[in-house]
């Protein structure tokens, strides 16, 4: 290769920070391991460039590995440069971002470079909630290198070329990578909870720089502020309009329409996504109805059912916000749970899961019925009773145990129609309707959707010094 030549892990690192911004480490290490001629073999940077630069003037620490140079496979000294570099970012509190292109553990250097790996996941476990991590995926990210895109807070995915697996698909009994290709970025951003986002090389590029620009640099030092001159009480007249999708709601209560959504193919019943709110990052939590395409049309109807996959999504986000300190807004529009055989499978243990998410987090949490929530799952997402320290609904809306039809029915099991729907009338008002609520102190206030973003900023900058106190506990279980 011509010294003129920029290798493909290098020019991803030119595109993901600010120009000319980047500093190398470790520019000179290479494998020190002679087995099997290895020393024979050119082997610049050991296959991994390593260093910090800038995203729009915040620093962050970055390893880019590069399949020029062994098949970017990883050695004893490559992962070392990587362990060194979560080393650094931690004690200066900035985020690590990976670039990922691996042909996976290098076999002339076996147990070295295994136990290499390791200290990978050690120092990846170690930053955890103390830094964000990110990594990209644009080549192989095979076997035990699937377990550090795992590790990551928010795994990007390139569509084309990029592979994330821990069996490859042809090693499965009975699949073929023609008939299920398991490890592409479609079948993981769908099905496996990993991948929040996939696109073009640039178009991933991009959103790790976008992700980045809304997120605190650490969990003690928050740098994710920005002033805006967006109207603090700019009214929404359309936001009942779009209380189904929240998708759609969310860009028109943020600042500027900023909205950086998270794992957006996975629990699509379930939103997540970062906006801002008077300059201030805030993690929004929303139930999801019906998504619409672009020219309007019901793409998908939900059913207002809570899915596992949703719920495992919005547990692992409440849990990112509260490590960082992040304010938590739900808008709940749910009914019930989702009610198929395949569901019961694992459908309580990640309620449970979104339950503890909530009631663990002492980060600000606020929460805005916007449509229907009814009986226990309607309670996990982000309830008085779980701990939300503010609840506010629309006009119109409705809390309670269930459909007031069906409700009535089961009361008034073997009367006529005219007495149950009476009688549904009845209960609607007496328990479902959220003046009832707000009366039993279930609600705080009753506001006009038109108003929410208003009501948003005031109550987030109300808990902006909030600490709270829990027990005395190594952890929990759940």
């Amino acid at each position: 290769m011509s010294s003129n030549v920029v290798s493909p892990a290098r020019a991803r690192i030119e595109a993901l920070l600010d120009p000319c911004s980047f500093v190398e480490i470790g520019a000179a290490v290479t494998a020190r391991n002679t087995d099997f001629n290895l020393s024979e073999k050119k082997a610049p940077s050991d296959g991994v460039i390593t260093g910090y630069g800038l995203v729009d003037g915040s620093m962050v620490y970055v390893y880019s590995q590069d399949s020029s140079v062994l098949n970017g496979t990883i050695g004893e000294m490559h992962a070392g440069k990587i362990v060194r570099l979560y080393d650094m970012a931690v004690k200066m509190g900035a985020p690590v971002i990976g670039l990922i292109d691996c042909a996976g553990l290098r076999l002339e250097e076996a147990a070295d470079g295994l136990n290499a790996f390791g200290q990978i996941y050690m120092a990846m476990s170690n930053a955890s909630g103390v830094i964000p991590v990110i990594s990209g995926i644009f080549g192989k990210c095979g076997g035990g290198m699937a377990v550090i895109a795992a590790l990551s807070d928010f795994t990007f995915m390139e569509d084309s070329k990029a592979e994330l697996f821990v069996n490859s698909p042809n090693a499965l009994e009975g699949n073929r990578e023609d008939k299920c290709d398991t490890a592409s970025a479609g079948y993981q951003s769908e099905n496996t909870g990993i991948v929040s986002s996939v696109g073009s090389e640039d178009e991933i590029l991009g959103a790790m720089r976008e992700l980045i620009a809304v997120l605190p640099a650490n969990n003690e030092d928050d740098m994710s502020y920005v002033d805006t001159e967006d109207d603090l009480n700019r009214v929404i007249s359309d936001a009942a309009d779009c209380y189904e999708d929240p998708a759609l709601l969310l860009p028109r209560i943020s600042d500027n329409a900023v909205c950086v959504e998270t794992k957006a193919a996975y629990g699509k019943d379930m939103v997540t996504a970062f906006i801002k709110l008077n300059g201030i990052t805030v993690g929004a939590v929303a139930n999801r109805s019906v998504l619409y395409d672009e020219e309007g049309n019901a793409a998908e109807k939900f059913d207002g059912e809570v899915t596992a996959k949703g719920a495992e999504k919005a547990a692992e986000f409440v849990k990112f916000c509260d490590a960082f300190s992040i304010p938590v807004v739900t808008f709940s529009n749910i009914r019930s749970f989702k009610a198929t055989k395949c569901s019961e499978n694992n459908i309580a243990k990640a309620a449970a899961e979104l339950a503890y998410a909530f009631t663990n987090a002492t980060t600000p949490k606020i929460n805005v019925i916007t449509g229907e929530v009814f009986g226990s799952a309607g309670l996990i997402m982000n309830s008085k009773s779980v701990g939300a320290d503010l609840v506010y609904a629309w006009e119109g809306a409705k809390f309670g145990m269930m459909d007031a039809l069906a409700a009535a029915k089961i009361m008034y099991d073997g009367k006529d129609g005219d007495v149950v729907k009476e009688k549904a009338a009845e209960y609607d008002a007496l328990q479902n309707s959220v003046d009832a609520a707000a009366a039993r102190g279930y609600v705080d206030t009753i506001i006009d959707p038109s108003e929410t973003r208003k009501y948003l900023i005031g109550a987030v900058e109300m808990l902006f010094t909030k600490r709270e106190f829990r027990p005395n506990k190594k952890h929990g279980t759940i």
